[in-house]
Order: C-alpha cells, then sequence, then structure tokens
C-alpha cells in the first residue's frame, strides 16, 4: 500500500528562557513528500504557543488545546482533521513533553499521578457528551484510583506487553519469512502481524509460512492498511480465516463507521481493529457506539495530541473496548507507549488483550529510545514524552539540506 516511504516527521521545539534552556519536544509522523504542508499548518498555530507562559499552559491544558482547534481562521482548514489536526498534535505534544519535565517525570508517570478532575480538566467533551460525559469519566478514573501504585509496581518490574509488526511486511520475501518469525519468537514475542491486501492467494500463502513457522498458540494479526472495500474485505478474510487472525487491522476506509460494523458482522469471531488514521474522538465515538471495531488502535499524532488520546482512551474504557496504540514510524513507539502504560495503571487497569505496537527501527534518532526486552515495553524513567531527537540525527536528517539527504549521482 505504502510502497515507497521515506519516513520523515514535522518535528517541533518550544524553547524556553528558563535558566537550564529547558526545551519541549513534538512531531507529527509522515511518510514523505508533503511534510512541508505539516511545517506551513505548525507554523499557523505557532503564534498560540510563542510569547506564552508555560505556568500558565499547564495550569489550563484544556484550554488550550481548545485555543488550538477552535481558531476562528484555521478551522476552515479542517476542524479538528487532516493536515492542522496533525500540526496540533506536534504543538499539544511539546507542550506536555515540557510539562512532564518540568515536573521530572515520564509522561507516563505525569498522567497516572494527575488526579481524575485533573485529568477531566484536559479533556475538551464537545461533539462526545452523548457518549462519554465529564461524571462517565471521573467514575472510571475514580474506580481505579486506590489500587494504581500495585499497578504501576508491577508495570516497573515487569514492562508493558508488546507485539511485533517488523516480522511481516509485504515487501519480505516468502524464504525470509519463517527467519524472521522465528527471530521474533525468540526475542520473546507471543503477538505478530502480517501485511495484507494485496493478491489474497498470496497473501494467504504467504500467511500458512508464518503460522507453521510460530505454531497454533502465538497470536496472529492482519494488516491490510485500508486495501478493500467493505465486501472485498468481507470476501478476503473470510479466505484468510484458515490462518486464525486475532484481528483484521485496517480492512476498509477509517472513515467508514457503518462499512466497519459490517465487516464486523460477517466476520466474527476474528475482531475488527482500526484507528491509524482514525482522525478525531468524534469518530472515534461513532466507532463505538455502533459496536464497530473489538480493538481501538489510537494514534499519538493523528490525534490532536495527549489531550484527545485521553479522550479515546476514555471512551473505549466506557464501551470496554480494549486499547492497542498504534505505533512504528518516526517516534510512533516512543509515544505510544507511554498511553499504553497510563491505560494500564489508571484506566484499563489490566493487560488482558492489551499490547503495543513495536517496530525496530529509527529509535537511535532518540535521546529516550524505547526499550522493549523479552517482548515487552520497559517504562522509561527519564522526563518528557520520550520524543526528543537527538541534535546530531536533527543536523544530519534536517530536510532537504541536510546530509542524510544527499545522494550520491548514479553514474550513467
Amino acid at each position: 500500500m505504502n510502497i515507497d516511504p521515506d519516513y520523515s516527521a514535522a518535528y517541533v521545539t518550544l524553547e524556553t528562557d528558563s535558566p537550564d534552556g529547558l526545551t519541549g519536544h513534538g512531531l507529527t509522523f509522515t511518510i514523505g513528500r508533503g511534510t512541508e504542508v505539516c511545517v506551513a499548518a505548525i507554523d499557523a498555530l505557532a503564534p498560540h504557543v510563542i510569547g506564552a507562559d508555560i505556568e500558565e499552559l499547564i495550569a489550563d491544558l484544556g484550554g488550550f488545546w481548545r485555543r488550538l482547534v477552535t481558531d476562528s481562521q484555521l478551522r476552515w482548514l479542517g476542524p479538528e482533521k487532516g493536515v492542522i489536526h496533525l500540526a496540533t498534535a506536534a504543538l499539544v505534544n511539546a507542550v506536555w513533553d515540557l510539562y512532564a519535565k518540568l515536573e521530572g517525570k515520564p509522561l507516563w508517570k505525569l498522567l497516572a499521578d494527575m488526579t481524575p478532575e485533573q485529568i477531566v480538566a484536559c479533556i475538551d467533551f464537545r461533539y462526545i457528551d452523548d457518549a462519554l460525559t465529564p461524571a462517565d469519566a471521573l467514575e472510571i478514573l475514580r474506580r481505579n484510583e486506590s489500587t494504581k501504585d500495585v499497578r504501576e509496581a508491577i508495570l516497573l518490574a515487569d514492562g508493558f506487553p508488546a507485539y511485533t509488526t517488523s516480522a511481516g511486511w509485504l515487501g519480505y520475501s516468502e524464504d525470509t519469512l519463517p527467519q524472521r518469525a522465528h527471530e521474533a519468537l525468540d526475542a520473546g514475542f507471543t503477538h505478530l502481524k502480517l501485511k495484507v491486501g494485496g493478491d489474497t492467494e498470496a497473501d494467504l500463502r504467504r500467511g500458512r509460512i508464518v503460522r507453521e513457522a510460530i505454531g497454533p498458540d502465538t497470536k496472529l494479526s492482519l494488516d491490510a492498511n485500508q486495501a478493500w472495500g467493505v465486501e472485498q474485505a468481507i470476501e478476503a478474510v473470510r479466505v484468510l480465516a484458515e490462518l486464525d487472525p486475532w484481528w483484521i487491522e485496517e480492512p476498509t476506509s477509517p472513515d467508514d463507521i457503518l462499512g466497519h460494523r459490517r465487516i464486523r458482522d460477517a466476520l466474527t469471531p476474528v475482531q475488527v481493529a482500526t484507528g491509524e488514521h482514525v482522525q478525531n474522538r468524534i469518530v472515534f465515538k461513532q466507532l463505538l457506539q455502533f459496536d464497530a471495531i473489538d480493538v481501538c488502535q489510537v494514534d499519538c499524532c493523528r490525534l490532536g495530541g495527549v489531550n484527545e488520546v485521553l479522550a479515546v482512551v476514555l471512551l473505549a474504557a466506557k464501551f470496554g473496548v480494549p486499547v492497542c496504540p498504534h505505533a512504528g514510524g518516526v517516534g510512533l513507539c516512543e509515544y505510544a507507549q507511554h498511553v499504553s502504560m497510563f491505560d494500564y495503571i489508571a484506566v484499563g487497569a489490566t493487560f488482558e488483550n492489551r499490547v503495543c505496537e513495536f517496530v525496530d527501527h529509527l529509535h537511535e534518532h532518540f535521546v529516550d529510545p524505547v526499550r522493549v526486552e523479552n517482548g515487552r515495553y520497559l517504562a522509561p524513567t527519564a522526563p518528557g514524552y520520550s520524543i526528543e531527537i537527538r541534535p546530531e540525527s536533527l543536523s544530519e536528517f534536517a530536510f532537504p539540506d541536510g546530509a542524510g539527504w544527499l545522494q550520491e549521482e548514479v553514474p550513467a
């Protein structure tokens, strides 16, 4: 589907006048050409933070988010979707990164230590209060308040369950799949994901190879990256059901709520997962209201940053749907781990049916990269949102003048 990705990001640094030069960092992930459009959108939103007092911003994070998404001129570019929402995520996440650093905590810990009232104050309930009210959110958070310390201790000792996509990209030749699958098992993963959506016979053949390599007890999920229409998805997954998939991810357009419900009804017990390209809490609300998905896959910079992610995590809890964040790409694993850990401690309060996606590439560019051992994310301990890129990587890969973008001229 994405046949020539050039993994990229629009990257934000918030500089402060603090004596220690404290900075906040945020990014929004893309796969290449068009990132300059995200940069332009960030520049358009930047007046909301330039010259601001950080203490005033963090004292009313809900109000800050509302000001960004209701900018009376920029709303025409959304509202709350598309490139302007990606830009919102970059700025909002940078403010949260700065807040966590001021508090000396990793983001998951900052969120876990906040009171239910503080969390709820960060959320914009417009458009979703027919499904989740502030009172509902408070009830969910208070339900788990007294036992948060127990789960935090478990998380610090054991980490959070991960699954890997690195063994099943479409571009891998079939003869390499068994070795890649065995390497994933050896690394401690108990859940692998296989990309599908090309020729169904080829998908089935590749799936049989992977299933044989991992055995019947390892979970195998499928990801179609929106390749199919509704009826085509049903037809294809009925063939692929032989593989005993745990879920089919993005079987059709992420905007098609009724289509997802039709697919789910037709394919039970295969679960339906989506969220990587779900643009805001309003679409998630409808997917949940219509029982259209079994797995909620929030993306930390497709949604409008931490504030909206909190809304969707609580929506999913209200409807009893597990949150398994989308990750991979540039920085998405660094982001997503914090969401899963907060959800475990304060909202979902269980590891059951919860996994966070892991793709093992590009982490070397981050100051505080993810750590995955024995198939589990280890809890970050450094203050912030783990999204700060190393200065040397920023210099080398800044587009278009960084040395990493310069290509050797191929002789004629």
